[in-house]
């Protein structure tokens, strides 16, 4: 099942695979491994020779719905991010006054609103539901670089104050987006649930010519 394409012109801060200018990503949309996830695919292409693009072909008649995604639109937003779970302790320590102050002023928690973006995204940090598992590189050993995260919600709860993607500012209209329809459609846009609102990590050895991957799934 095709999960999201994405051209370089549309995300220039992405590091693509040289001679490549279009990404795509699919996976399996059956359950897989020790956790039960769909098994992700990454093709690099450049996308030049492409000729006649033929039709989305069907999702499997018995692939669960909940890895089906709704076809949507991909509007690339780029963003700042800061490591939340990654962050260093000694790190956490030196802040920890700041996080304190920015809470008494503001409310925000800078794990919650400021850190890393929920929702499906290219690069930055994964954003963990559990502690984070980065994989090595079985070529080279070297820890992998996140690529992609595929979420089932754009965001939860109160982070949409920060998080809530341009596009979909206008679903807010000064009162929670889950409270009408349009934000209820901003928040699960691609239509998807990955256990209890979970999401697969999708990463690359940058180190190795061929760019090898790796992927990790996590739920609350």
């Amino acid at each position: 099942m095709p999960i999201v394409q994405v051209y370089q012109a549309d995300a220039p801060s992405v590091p693509f695979r040289p001679g490549c200018d279009l990404l795509q990503v699919l996976w399996c949309p059956f359950d897989h491994g020790e956790f039960c996830y769909p098994l992700p695919q990454v093709h690099w292409r450049d996308s030049r020779p492409v000729g006649p693009v033929k039709a989305t072909p069907a999702a499997p008649t018995d692939a669960p719905k909940d890895y089906v995604p709704s076809p949507c639109v991909v509007h690339p937003e780029q963003v700042a991010e800061y490591p939340s779970w990654d962050l260093p302790e000694d790190l956490h320590s030196r802040l920890r006054d700041r996080f304190d102050q920015l809470e008494r002023e503001t409310g925000w928690l800078y794990w919650y609103h400021l850190a890393d973006a929920p929702g499906i995204k290219l690069g930055g940090y994964p954003g963990w539901t559990q502690e984070p598992v980065w994989p090595d590189c079985a070529a080279c050993g070297r820890r992998m670089d996140h690529l992609l995260t595929v979420a089932g919600w754009e965001y939860d709860g109160e982070s949409w104050r920060t998080w809530l993607p341009v596009e979909d500012r206008g679903a807010v209209d000064g009162h929670e987006p889950h409270r009408s329809e349009e934000g209820l459609a901003a928040h699960d846009a691609a239509g998807l649930m990955l256990g209890d609102a979970g999401g697969v990590y999708i990463f690359e050895c940058r180190s190795c010519p061929d760019r090898p991957i790796g992927h990790w799934f996590d739920c609350s």
